[in-house]
């Protein structure tokens, strides 16, 4: 990276827009922490959820997803179920430079909780709002604040940028704008 991780974060999100809107500082009073961090970004999430039901008796199937396997929800918390699993997405519109990998890890508030986020890699050149997965472990009910800190993205920059990226392989999910349900190529 050559500069300090912080550092190159922050100059990336501000002279190429890697990350909009961009927190330059963690802000962490009285809210689950956001903003950059010593070697990453913690992203919010947004108070956008799909969270789902077997109200229908719906099949989750990645190849024919149903509209009728969640409910919307949308206001400053989120309640999932015991046992159960939200979509939703982040606050923030990421920009993954040709030369960098992302990893993207739960907040440990989070999972202390039971709570466990699962987002896959941001590959090189991939854009969007990124879609969270939350699954609640629990046998209780279990709330989610909108607005505040969910996951943190880690940086990785490579020595050479990528022969193929995402945008190159024009991937399905690039340029998502919102919950993104699961989808064939």
């Amino acid at each position: 990276m050559g500069l300090k991780p912080d550092h190159w974060i922050r100059k990336m999100a501000i002279e190429h827009g890697m990350i909009e809107p961009f927190v330059e500082t963690q802000k962490r009073d009285g809210v689950i922490s956001y903003g950059v961090s010593s070697y990453g970004y913690d992203m919010r999430v947004s108070d956008e959820f799909k969270v789902f039901t077997n109200v229908f008796s719906a099949i989750v199937d990645p190849k024919n997803f149903s509209p009728e396997s969640f409910v919307d929800i949308k206001g400053n918390v989120c309640i999932i179920p015991p046992n159960s699993f939200a979509l939703a997405r982040s606050i923030e519109y990421f920009r993954i430079p040709r030369g960098v990998l992302t990893v993207c890890v739960g907040k440990s508030t989070y999972a202390r909780c039971g709570l466990i986020i699962n987002v896959t890699p941001f590959e090189p050149e991939w854009e969007g709002y990124v879609t969270l997965e939350i699954s609640n472990t629990t046998p209780l009910p279990a709330k989610v604040y909108a607005n505040e800190g969910i996951a943190q993205v880690l940086f990785f920059e490579g020595d050479e940028v990528c022969e193929t990226s995402y945008a190159d392989k024009k991937g399905k999910y690039q340029g998502q704008t919102g919950v993104t349900l699961p989808k064939l190529g």
